[in-house]
């Protein structure tokens, strides 16, 4: 799909237009909810260096929009992401340098997506429609929340054609268990959409049908909340993870404090002793 398309969401009808100079990217906005599609679906949305940066492009532009509350993240047609585009990489080995200043700058800007993905203060939700294997699967990890449809895989196969999935790896041992996620890495076997969510990779599996209106429901839902609370709770999510248990204690102490100086926290806590409905400052 290119160019400009009609999309429907239960009652809702939006125009999907391209991203400016990325066609390889589609973006409709449902009320507070951006949907963004991954539009390379005669190439199974595979993570081309044009679609990475667009992809960041658009998740940076959102991130600063105040009328946007929440990002889904979905795919063309049958797939989510089959990954990096295999094509497109193998095309420079007959580059001077046999490709690796391509493969280098290519692993760099999908890095460099991941972490926009993590650090946007919006929250990012994957609307998993398929397959979403290698890069993809790093994909649904980085975003913070999954939907899947019950038909979607997962895997990180690299392994099977000698390229382990060293990159995904990192978002995917961040999302599942040790053990669970060296299962995917060392096996590269295909993991079904229920039980990627007893791994904890999804939040939810959900009828093919009902896939993006839930998807778009539950971004709406969240973009409901207090703003400020949003962006300071994700950021706070993601920075303690990475310390120490005393540390992380105190890093979340003075974020707390932070917190409850703000205007939100004190609407919100005043509205719930008041016994109403709280009235969130703009």
């Amino acid at each position: 799909m290119t160019g400009e398309a009609i999309m429907k969401t239960g009652t809702h009808e939006n125009r999907v237009r391209p991203v400016p100079d990325g066609p390889v990217l589609l973006r409709a906005d449902f009320g507070p909810v951006a949907l963004i599609t991954l539009n390379r679906p005669e190439a199974r949305n595979s993570l081309s260096q044009e679609l990475i940066a667009a992809l960041k492009g658009a998740v940076e532009k959102i991130s600063e929009e105040g009328t946007i509350g929440a990002v889904v993240i979905t795919g063309a047609g049958s797939c989510f992401s089959s990954g990096h585009d295999l094509k497109e990489l193998t095309a420079h080995r007959n580059d001077p340098d046999s490709g690796r200043g391509f493969f280098a700058a290519t692993m760099a800007a999908c890095s460099a997506l991941m972490v926009s993905i993590v650090r946007c203060p919006k929250p990012v939700i994957a609307a998993v429609n398929g397959v979403a294997t290698a890069a993809g699967c790093q994909l649904v990890a980085s975003c913070d929340l999954a939907v899947a449809s019950a038909d979607a895989r997962f895997a990180t196969p690299g392994v099977n054609i000698g390229l382990f999935c060293s990159t995904p790896m990192v978002a995917l041992s961040r999302n599942v268990p040790r053990k669970a996620a060296m299962e995917m890495l060392l096996l590269g076997d295909m993991v079904s959409a229920a039980d990627a969510k007893e791994l904890g990779l999804v939040n939810r599996v959900v009828a093919g049908d009902e896939l993006q209106g839930q998807a778009i429901e539950l971004g709406r839902r969240i973009a409901a909340k207090p703003a400020a609370t949003l962006k300071l709770g994700k950021e706070a999510f993601y920075r303690q993870l990475e310390m120490p248990l005393e540390e992380a204690y105190g890093y979340a102490a003075e974020v707390m404090v932070a917190n409850m100086l703000h205007a939100e926290a004190e609407e919100g806590i005043g509205a719930f002793l008041d016994k109403r409905q709280p009235r969130w400052p703009e």
